[in-house]
């Protein structure tokens, strides 16, 4: 859908412009409401907004509009050319492998976790449901409290309503592959 894609990226734009929703609405003229609206997919902005947003970041509306375009049905990627959409330290490393995909119902990453690496104390929850192999590694993952070790060639699905938390056990890389529904905003 054209919306979502022109969402994510007028998203993506304000945030690598380190601009919040409400100095973007201040420098554009363009409530932040509306802005909130477009980011979240939920609108088409008229040419008229497009535009004055796009001129905020010095840029033409073709800009919005091309990436729109850019969606496609269909998208393969060879061994280890994933898209990076995630780096973290030098210690976490996700390459999107469904990046460019009109209107996902599901995303799909490889993760590449460092020695030592975790998702932290603290238990993630969201909508949808996650998998998660085991490509070459050892983890810990922690969900509603229960504890699962998976080696290589191992997988876990779960609902991400559930507090959850991973670990990367192995001395060395741990390489994950991910299958995340609902696609989440990445932008």
């Amino acid at each position: 859908m054209i919306k979502r894609l022109i969402g994510k990226k007028l998203k993506s734009t304000r945030l690598r412009n380190d601009m919040t929703i409400q100095e973007l609405a201040e420098d554009s003229g363009v409530s932040s409401n509306m802005i909130s609206r477009i980011e979240r997919g939920l609108t088409t902005p008229s040419v008229d907004i497009l535009m004055k947003l796009a001129t905020t970041f010095g840029m033409s509306i073709s800009y919005f509009v091309e990436e729109a375009e850019k969606g496609s049905t269909i998208i393969h990627t060879r061994k280890d050319q994933g898209e990076p959409i995630f780096f973290f330290e030098d210690k976490h490393q996700i390459l999107s492998l469904t990046q460019g995909l009109r209107d996902p119902g599901f995303t799909v990453f490889q993760d590449i976790l460092e020695e030592g690496c975790s998702s932290g104390d603290g238990g993630m929850v969201h909508t949808g449901e996650e998998f998660a192999m085991i490509l070459d590694g050892h983890m810990e993952f922690t969900i509603d409290g229960s504890v699962y070790e998976l080696k290589t060639g191992d997988s876990l699905v779960f609902k991400a309503s559930h507090p959850h938390r991973w670990q990367n056990l192995n001395a060395g890389q741990t390489r994950v592959l991910w299958v995340v529904s609902p696609a989440p905003n990445l932008a």
